[in-house]
């Protein structure tokens, strides 16, 4: 274990001989850092923290903060992150509340650029990209591969669709469903995320597939449970067509259209 004589390291945390801390970094009790983890100087990472393997935390970063949450009450709840996570500069991720899921999740592989915010409750998957100075509300849920724009901001208790992409300085207050482009303030629908999904191996039936759904359910003028039922009839019941049927009709909040 390499620890910067420099560091403030609690005699309770709970670290891997593997780990490096840099110098002024600070390091809470409840936290526990997995094998081959870097903490990088003057990052400050406190409460319930639960960080995996081969994790890079860049300096200034500040992870277990309590929420901006007028609700909370003190509770122990918790930040859990992954292996393979790539942290950048100032980004901040806040411990959760109590409520639904009682932890801010990141899974494994993913990449949050400089001056992220992750709020409470939020659920990450895994290889996600948050470019810099994204903002997330609190309760939000990201499903694997999506990648976000940077300078955009999301509406607390959205959800983000796997293999999604959104443009630059968004507005997302609605869900994007998964395999869709989306951008602007007010965030709506581009298109399909046609060329992300053929770099990520996704056979042509597939992408053929999706992009018939995708015009039944937005670019016809049915009613969406109209659409819906069209695509089940009309469209290769692929495991990827599931998927986006499935997301939009659990969205409670209503789609981007």
């Amino acid at each position: 274990m390499t620890i910067h004589p420099t560091a403030i390291v609690s005699n309770k945390a709970n670290l891997h001989e593997t780990v490096e801390i840099g110098p002024y970094a600070v390091i809470g009790d409840g936290v526990t850092i997995g094998k081959n983890s870097v903490i990088g100087p003057h990052a400050v990472i406190e409460g319930t923290t639960e960080i995996g393997e081969n994790c890079r935390i860049f300096q200034f970063a500040a992870i277990g903060a309590v929420p901006q949450d007028l609700k909370f009450k003190g509770e122990d709840c918790k930040v859990v992150i992954g292996n393979n996570n790539m942290i950048r500069e100032f980004v901040t991720i806040h411990k959760a509340t109590s409520a639904d899921i009682a932890s801010t999740v990141i899974g494994d592989g993913n990449l949050l650029m400089a001056y992220c915010h992750v709020a409470h409750n939020c659920k990450l998957g895994n290889h996600i990209v948050l470019s810099n100075g994204v903002n997330l509300a609190g309760h939000i849920l990201i499903d694997d591969f999506a990648i976000i724009g940077g300078m955009s901001g999301v509406h607390q208790f959205t959800r983000i669709g796997c293999h999604s992409f959104i443009g630059g300085a968004s507005a997302v207050a609605q869900d994007v469903p998964p395999y869709v482009k989306a951008a602007g303030n007010r965030a709506k629908l581009f298109g399909l995320n046609e060329v992300g999904l053929r770099r990520r191996g996704f056979s042509d039936a597939a992408v053929d597939a999706l992009k018939k759904a995708y015009r039944i359910i937005f670019r016809s003028s049915l009613l969406l449970s109209t659409a819906i039922e069209k695509v089940r009839l009309e469209v290769e019941p692929l495991p990827e067509i599931e998927r986006l049927v499935s997301f939009i009709e659990k969205a409670p909040r209503g789609i981007c259209r």
